[in-house]
């Protein structure tokens, strides 16, 4: 009987230490945290754009395939920290695109009908961490360029930039300077010079040559200003003027009576439709008409008339028979 209960009692005692080595080898941590403060520590070369004609809109999207700032880390084979942003991405990348923008001179939502428009979409926005290289930040973003007409001008175009920095897998600080000098490297990466040459209306319309006129006063062709000189002989006659087209872009019109000669005036084009490659396929007809006269027609080349910045003549009158 003395031996079955001392079985009972060693069988018991070894559970227990079993139950107790168990217990001792399964160690719960909690994972590692990193606070990441998203900052922009450039805003910008100060009023390098301050003479535009034209504002500009922005639209930023997050278009990331991937939600995880932390893309890569090989510091712990264990765990992998979990990570905290501050402030949300979106909006962080708008208001500080924005302050990036007005600091150079873009003018931001300033006429709904003439702004142009600029799209952009964060492609990638991540911090990595290598032994032996620290942390690396990456920013990717697309751009597009719209007019008000919703047309495109500026491609599809990737800004990206890259940033390392070595140090401690558990420093938080370092892991948000990677991405944010990551980021300042990205807007370094923009050709804002390209944006903001279609925010500059040209004095030359051939250095527009598809721009086309829509009657908003924001081409070149409309601020160029033609003279206009009309004379007769004899005087006193009546003088109209209609469009002549061969391009689909541009609609023929009906006469339109500008007055009589000698007629001499100064007038900017707002021919809807027109472009500088398109001027060439578009005419003039300068209508001459004279109680007791033959009404005589003649016609300018549009392509002529811009470059020569002038349209004059001179008609003969001829007396019915």
């Amino acid at each position: 009987m003395k031996t079955i209960f001392n079985s009972i009692f060693l069988v018991s005692l070894l559970f227990v230490l079993q139950s107790c080595s168990l217990t001792k080898s399964v160690v719960v941590t909690e994972p590692q945290t990193l606070d990441i403060r998203l900052d922009l520590l450039n805003e910008g070369q100060p009023n390098k754009f301050v003479d535009l004609d034209y504002g500009i809109r922005l639209n930023v999207k997050d278009s990331r395939s991937k939600s995880n700032i932390l893309n890569i880390y090989d510091a712990s084979v264990t765990s992998v920290p979990k990570t905290t942003l501050y402030p949300d991405l979106e909006p962080f990348v708008s208001e500080s695109m924005r302050r990036y923008m007005r600091t150079m001179g873009f003018d931001l939502d300033a006429d709904i009908s003439t702004d142009y428009y600029l799209s952009v979409k964060i492609r990638e926005y991540n911090i990595s961490y290598l032994s032996g290289i620290g942390w690396s930040g990456l920013v990717q973003i697309s751009l597009e360029v719209f007019d008000n007409n919703n047309k495109q001008v500026y491609p599809n175009v990737t800004a990206v930039g890259r940033y390392s920095i070595n140090g401690s897998s558990k420093n938080s600080q370092l892991a948000s300077k990677a991405l944010n000098e990551a980021f300042v490297k990205a807007m370094e990466d923009i050709d804002w010079e390209r944006i903001a040459y279609f925010l500059k209306r040209s004095d030359n319309p051939a250095l527009e040559q598809n721009k086309k006129v829509v009657g908003d006063g924001n081409t070149a062709l409309e601020n160029t200003i033609i003279r206009w000189f009309i004379e007769s002989s004899p005087r006193g006659a009546d003088v109209y003027t209609r469009v002549v087209s061969s391009t689909s872009d541009v609609k023929n019109t009906n006469q339109n009576y500008v007055g009589t000669t000698p007629y001499e005036t100064t007038e900017s084009f707002d021919i809807k439709g027109l472009t500088f490659n398109n001027s060439g396929n578009v005419q003039i007809e300068v209508i001459c008409e004279k109680s007791g006269y033959i009404t005589q027609k003649k016609r300018f080349n549009l392509r002529q008339a811009i470059e020569q910045k002038e349209i004059s003549t001179k008609f003969n009158l001829i007396k019915e028979e």
